[in-house]
């Protein structure tokens, strides 16, 4: 009852909505989230077949953070069970000293990958355009004409090398808005020209 006035409240100042809920058991979070069109809701650990229907309905983000489970030794939510059902799915660090005190995105995507089930696909789409969506933003997240370049170059052959080699730094190049912030750009990259801004 206090959450939803609480969310309630912040709507009707104009605030978006996003939620903590169902993290160390079952409980309301969720389906609140879902009622009152939340953007996202994080955790998500604890999921009824109601929860599930609810979010994929509503369109609401169910924001993972496996760092979480991970630091704490519970059960992972079952992200599998969430994409199957049509619920767009993020996936973020948590970063926090409490339960969670790291930032590492590709170890985020490692775990979605070995204990949550997801493809690489899957949790690559999650960390990137399911993580955009969480925020309701539709100008990051992917790399299509129109939004900004943010992107990341990694010194791996492939992708599957963010789930493969899980605590290993991946990254070769940063770029943020179509500018490169660290790094160098890859060989080929730099016999094309200049960057496009």
């Amino acid at each position: 009852d206090q959450a939803r006035h609480v969310l309630t409240a912040a709507a009707g100042a104009g605030l978006g909505l996003r939620v903590h809920g169902n993290q160390l058991g079952p409980g309301p979070g969720a389906a609140l989230a879902a009622e009152l069109g939340a953007a996202s809701v994080d955790h998500c650990t604890h999921l009824s077949d109601a929860d599930v229907e609810a979010l994929a309905a509503a369109g609401t983000v169910a924001t993972l953070l496996p760092g979480a489970e991970f630091s704490t030794r519970s059960p992972y939510p079952d992200a599998r069970r969430l994409y199957d059902a049509g619920v767009r799915v993020a996936l973020a660090s948590d970063c926090n000293p409490g339960t969670s005190f790291t930032t590492s995105m590709p170890l985020m995507v490692a775990l979605a990958v070995r204990e949550m089930h997801l493809t690489l696909d899957e949790a690559l789409e999650a960390a990137t355009a399911g993580g955009a969506d969480a925020l309701r933003r539709d100008d990051i997240g992917r790399l299509t004409p129109g939004r900004r370049a943010d992107l990341v170059v990694l010194d791996a052959p492939t992708a599957a090398w963010l789930g493969y080699r899980p605590g290993v730094d991946l990254v070769a190049t940063v770029v943020r808005a179509g500018a490169l912030v660290a790094g160098r750009w890859p060989a080929k990259a730099r016999e094309a020209g200049p960057a496009p801004r």
